[in-house]
């Protein structure tokens, strides 16, 4: 029985947390979040918004969403982005870095 298949919500769900079925491959991605300390595993829907995943990571590390950023490719993530729209392959890694406010 698979029961991933019949939830319209879109699901963030770390690895290994049961989800089964191949076809389900096809819609989401496993992506690695890791903030050099932790390395934290999700699987998501590719057209799910990331700030799900976002909120869940910080949520999990006790983590102020202020205080950190995430980049793919070097390039800032916003948490209206959809892992279809930033081309995210399975496997891919989000990095979490410490904010830095100020300079001159």
């Amino acid at each position: 029985m698979v029961g991933d298949e019949s939830s319209a919500a879109p699901q963030i769900k770390p690895e290994g947390s049961g989800a089964e079925g191949a076809p389900a491959s096809t819609e989401h991605l496993n992506i690695k979040v890791t903030d050099n300390n932790n390395e934290v595993y999700f699987r998501i829907r590719k057209s799910t918004q990331l700030k799900k995943l976002i909120d869940t990571f910080c949520e999990r590390q006790g983590k102020s969403r202020s205080s950190v950023r995430f980049l793919y490719d070097g390039e800032r993530v916003n948490e209206s982005d959809t892992p279809d729209a930033l081309g995210m392959q399975d496997g891919d890694t989000l990095e979490v870095h410490q904010e830095q406010i100020g300079g001159c």
